[in-house]
C-alpha cells in the first residue's frame, strides 16, 4: 500500500520484558509466602471437598484480558503517550460491542444492519490494536466522569453524524441522551447527559465552509453547489465558543460539482462542464476550503481541544454508489491486501499539509490541536459497512440478482466506527494528563 506516516518509537519487547518481570515477581511473592508466613491450617475431608465445589480455571480470554491490562498499566505515561493510535492492525473481540442494534435507541435506519436483515455479524468481533501499546475500549463512566460540565461537538458530514451514533450508543450503558435540539431535517442535533452536565452536538457543514446545495436525501442534484471557500460556514463558527472539545473534518462532498468562489468571485468549477467556467478540479477546493477553516481556528480568541480527523475511504468495488458499486466483504483487509486510492490519497495529502501548516500557529495560540488519523483503521475494514442493507429488508419481493444502490461509505452501527472513541477517549485522556 502506498505509504502511511507513522513512527514506531516504543518497543514491544520492553513491553513483554515488563510484563514478564511483574508476573514473574507476583510468582514469586505467591510461592515464598507459603513459607515465611502462617502455618497451613488443618481441615478436614469434608470441608476440602466443599472448598472445591464450583471451581473451574479461568478462561484463556480472561486470562488474555488479565495480561492485557498489566501490560497496560505497566507502561508508564511517557511511553503510552509516544505510542501511535493510528499503526496498527485489527484484532479479535470475542466480547463483542457493548451494545447492541436494539439497545441502543439512537441508531438511525441506514445504518441499523442488523435490523436491515444483514445476516453475518461477524465484523462486530475485531477491535483496533495499535502496534506498540494497548488500546482499551471506551470506558462510559470514566469518559462521563472526565466531560463533566463539558461539551463535545462534531463538526462535518454524515459520517460526523455516523461517529455521534456510535459514541452515544456506547454512554448509553451507563446514562441515556436526552435530545435537547435539532433541526427540520435532524441535520444538526444536540443531546444532554444531564446527572454529567455533558452535551454533545452534531454541526452539519459537509464543506465546512459556506455552500448552497441543491440535491435531496438520496444524492440526487437539481444544481450545481455553490461553494464559498474562503468563508468558514456560520452554522459552526457562531456556536464555536460553546465547545470544549471538538472533532472537525472535510470529506467526500467535495468530489461532487460545484461552482466554486473567492472573495464572492467565480474562480471556478469542478465538473460544471460550462465552456465559460474554467475547471480547477476538488483538489483546489479542498486546500482552500481547509486552509480557511483552520485560520478560524487558529485565529479565534476561543481554546478548545481540537481533533481534525482524515478522510474516510470508501469500499465500492466495481462502480460507485451511483454505477452499482457494491461492498460484500465479511473480513477486515491486512495491511499487504490493501492500497489507498488516487482520491483518497489526494485528499490525504491536503489535509496532512494544511494540518502541519496549522499546527504550528494554533499551538502557539494555546489551543491543543491533533491529528485524528482514521483513514487506515477504516482503510483495513471493507466489511463493516450496511452495503444494501441500507434499507429494511432489501430483497423483498424482489430478485436476488436485483441491482440495489449499496452505501459503502458509512459504518454499520455496532461497527468498526467504534474503535474511533477507543481511540478518542485515549487522545482525551493524554490531553488532560
Amino acid at each position: 500500500m502506498k505509504q502511511f506516516n507513522s513512527k514506531n518509537i516504543f518497543s514491544s519487547f520492553l513491553v513483554k520484558f515488563a510484563v514478564c518481570f511483574l508476573l514473574l515477581g507476583i510468582s514469586y511473592r505467591l510461592f515464598s509466602s507459603s513459607f515465611v508466613q502462617f502455618s497451613p491450617l488443618a481441615i478436614s475431608d469434608d470441608e476440602a471437598a466443599a472448598l472445591s465445589v464450583g471451581y473451574s480455571p479461568p478462561p484463556p480470554e480472561l486470562i488474555d484480558d488479565l495480561l492485557l491490562n498489566i501490560e497496560y498499566t505497566s507502561l508508564n505515561v511517557a511511553e503510552r503517550e509516544r505510542c501511535d493510535l493510528f499503526n496498527g492492525d485489527w484484532i479479535r473481540d470475542s466480547d463483542g460491542p457493548f451494545y447492541t442494534n436494539s439497545s441502543c435507541k439512537t441508531i438511525e435506519g441506514p445504518q441499523n444492519c442488523m435490523k436491515n436483515g444483514r445476516p453475518d455479524s461477524d465484523y462486530v468481533y475485531w477491535r483496533w490494536k495499535p502496534k506498540e501499546c494497548s488500546l482499551p475500549k471506551l470506558d462510559a463512566h470514566k469518559f462521563l466522569d472526565k466531560m463533566r460540565d463539558k461539551s463535545l461537538a462534531f463538526i462535518g458530514d454524515s459520517i460526523m453524524r455516523n461517529h455521534v451514533q456510535s459514541l452515544l450508543c456506547i454512554l448509553s450503558q451507563v446514562e441515556q441522551a436526552v435530545d435537547v435540539y435539532h433541526d427540520e431535517p435532524y441535520k444538526n442535533r444536540r443531546w444532554s447527559f444531564p446527572s454529567h452536565n455533558f452535551t454533545v452536538s452534531v454541526v452539519w457543514a459537509p464543506f465546512l465552509t459556506k455552500a448552497f446545495t441543491f440535491e435531496n436525501d438520496d444524492g440526487v442534484s437539481s444544481g450545481l453547489i455553490q461553494l464559498y471557500l474562503d468563508e468558514p460556514d456560520t452554522i459552526w463558527t457562531a456556536q464555536y465558543e460553546d465547545f470544549d472539545y471538538v472533532v472537525i473534518a472535510g470529506g467526500k462532498w467535495f468530489l461532487k460539482a460545484a461552482i466554486y468562489y473567492e472573495n464572492t468571485t467565480i474562480v471556478g468549477c469542478h465538473s460544471c462542464h460550462d465552456n465559460n467556467t474554467t475547471e480547477v478540479g476538488f483538489e483546489h477546493a479542498y486546500r482552500k476550503a481547509l486552509n480557511s477553516t483552520l485560520k478560524f481556528i487558529s485565529e479565534a480568541n476561543h481554546k478548545p481541544y481540537i481533533l481534525f480527523r482524515t478522510t474516510t475511504p470508501d469500499h465500492f468495488e466495481n462502480g460507485e454508489w451511483d454505477t452499482g458499486g457494491y461492498c460484500n466483504r465479511t473480513k477486515p483487509f491486512t495491511v499487504d491486501e490493501i492500497q489507498i486510492n488516487d482520491i483518497d490519497e489526494i485528499m490525504r495529502h491536503v489535509e496532512l499539509e494544511e494540518f502541519e501548516r496549522a499546527a504550528q500557529v494554533v499551538s502557539r495560540n494555546g489551543a491543543s490541536f491533533k491529528l485524528f488519523d482514521t483513514t487506515l483503521l477504516s482503510l483495513l475494514r471493507p466489511d463493516g459497512h450496511p452495503g444494501v442493507y441500507r434499507q429494511f429488508q432489501p430483497y423483498a419481493g424482489k430478485d436476488k440478482n436485483a441491482q440495489i444502490q449499496n452505501d459503502c461509505l458509512h459504518w454499520c452501527l455496532p461497527g468498526p466506527i467504534d474503535s474511533w472513541n477507543d481511540v478518542m477517549m485515549e487522545m482525551l485522556l493524554r490531553h488532560q494528563r
